[in-house]
């Protein structure tokens, strides 16, 4: 038993060694790479600037922004060898550059890539191992391979228009954001009551209920389900008064991420869904940051609130970085899209991306990620839980989520839960800077760290971000707030 521990530590230092060569040969590459195009990170950030919109943001613009030129598990690298702890990229699902998946892609990308009008067995294998982790009816529904969450989501609003010809009023909550495309805007007060819109920015055929925050909202009682469904169950209402067309659908994240981790309390899913199928509308789950096993206990978020929805739509844990993300409806919601027009989608569900998808699946099963994912966000709520009861701890307000989606709201005072903004933005920065793990800030007051890594991500790695936490929030003691600016990320 000793001589295999001992050969195990061996095979596993030996990756971790070829590993680290790896990165350390692609940094030396990247440098000749820029001393070809004349360039050092500065002037690539000035050409960065130069050459795209104001609007398309940098992460850590007000610190050093990263120059990110390789990465494995949950770690990237920089241009100068640095290694970070990523607990913010839920895009690399099952970890980057995963060796299953490049080897996928790569094989696949030297052999076909082509369009879905012809068959092939990759999209056909995807689509049936997608169905097989949803519950009936959705299991013997149908799937839609397009290329982005922004895509999937537009793409239901299509569906449910057609289901529902009678209506186009779609229920979405506040602080939601599902996409960029026209119609997935209209879909999201984050970004449609954002100032450039000067208050025009909500469609005529959007309305918006107030999100289920049992932290910040008013109802966080053990009724807080039933309180916040009722403004749904009352929209449903006035939709069918009068002979009107009722609803067309009802849209919610199953884990609100830039609204700061809302998770629906028990019980508003099952009450909106009733009264939203009622007035003839569908009932559609965003899944695009949680879904493929990020919250440990089940593949998918809706299924905590022991809810089946009528469309499901996933992005970011497809297909592990590439360009791959699906629709799943019912029959009957197919059916009625099925008389046309004819929906085609160049690059949706082509082999090369089928093949990174295929890949993930194998991978979460073949290293028990969804297990992994439970145990540690069970440790790291439970360490975070601790640091809040010490006196380091004092402005971690509330520590909420699942599996390895959480999110950690700061408050200067845990009565009046004043945000602590400035602090979060400092905290952010401080531990990419000074332990180099990078972070996510999300919520409408900028005050919650969003914790969404690589499923491969560890009890080792929690350790390590609560003890950064512990350091950060003592040196908070010191710090000039007025000072500190926000960090984008």
């Amino acid at each position: 038993m000793a001589a295999q521990s001992s050969q195990s530590l061996f095979l596993a230092a030996l990756a971790g060694a070829a590993a680290a060569l790896a990165a350390r040969a692609l940094v030396r590459r990247l440098r000749v790479a820029l001393r070809l195009h004349g360039l050092d990170k500065a002037q690539l950030l000035a050409e960065r600037r130069r050459h795209f919109c104001a609007a398309q943001s940098i992460s850590y613009a007000n610190t050093d922004p990263l120059l990110i030129v390789s990465g494995h598990g949950a770690t990237l690298v920089d241009e100068a060898g640095r290694r970070f702890l990523d607990t913010r990229n839920n895009v690399a699902h099952v970890g980057h550059a995963h060796p299953a998946v490049a080897a996928a892609v790569a094989e696949q990308v030297a052999t076909l890539n082509t369009n879905t009008r012809y068959l092939h067995p990759n999209v056909c294998a995807l689509a049936k191992k997608l169905l097989a982790t949803m519950p009936a009816p959705l299991s013997d529904g149908v799937v839609f391979f397009v290329n982005s969450g922004s895509e999937a989501n537009d793409l239901a609003v299509r569906l449910a228009r057609a289901f529902n010809p009678r209506s186009e009023l779609t229920l979405v909550v506040d602080h939601a954001y599902h996409g960029h495309t026209i119609t997935a805007l209209g879909l999201s007060p984050y970004k449609f009551e954002h100032r450039s819109f000067k208050g025009k920015g909500k469609p005529s055929w959007v309305t918006k209920c107030p999100a289920p925050d049992t932290y910040r909202g008013p109802h966080r009682g053990a009724d807080a389900g039933a309180r916040y469904a009722e403004p749904v169950v009352a929209a449903c209402e006035a939709a069918c008064a009068g002979g009107g067309g009722g609803v067309c659908a009802f849209f919610i994240e199953s884990g609100m991420s830039v609204a700061g981790v809302i998770m629906p309390p028990d019980g508003y899913l099952a009450a909106c869904y009733h009264a939203v199928r009622a007035a003839g509308g569908v009932c559609i789950a965003d899944e695009v940051q949680t879904g493929m096993g990020r919250f440990g206990t089940s593949w998918w978020g809706f299924e905590q609130q022991r809810v089946v929805p009528d469309i499901v739509t996933m992005g970011k844990c497809c297909g592990n970085g590439m360009p791959l993300a699906a629709v799943v409806c019912t029959r009957a919601v197919s059916d009625a899209f099925a008389t046309g027009p004819e929906y085609f989608n160049t690059f949706g569900g082509n082999p090369v991306c089928a093949a990174a998808g295929l890949a993930v699946f194998e991978t979460i099963a073949n290293e028990n990620l969804r297990a992994r994912a439970t145990a540690t966000g069970t440790f790291l709520r439970e360490a975070l839980a601790a640091l809040a009861g010490e006196p380091a701890g004092v402005l971690l307000g509330d520590v909420r989520g699942c599996g390895l989606f959480m999110g950690i709201e700061f408050v200067r005072d845990r009565e009046s839960r004043q945000p602590a903004t400035a602090e979060t933005s400092f905290i952010c920065s401080r531990l990419k800077d000074v332990h180099r793990i990078l972070t996510s800030i999300d919520g409408p007051h900028d005050n919650v760290l969003v914790v969404k890594p690589p499923l491969c991500f560890g009890e080792p790695e929690a350790r390590r971000l609560v003890g950064a936490l512990r350091c950060e929030l003592i040196a908070l003691a010191s710090v000039d707030l007025t000072k500190v600016s926000h960090t984008p990320t």
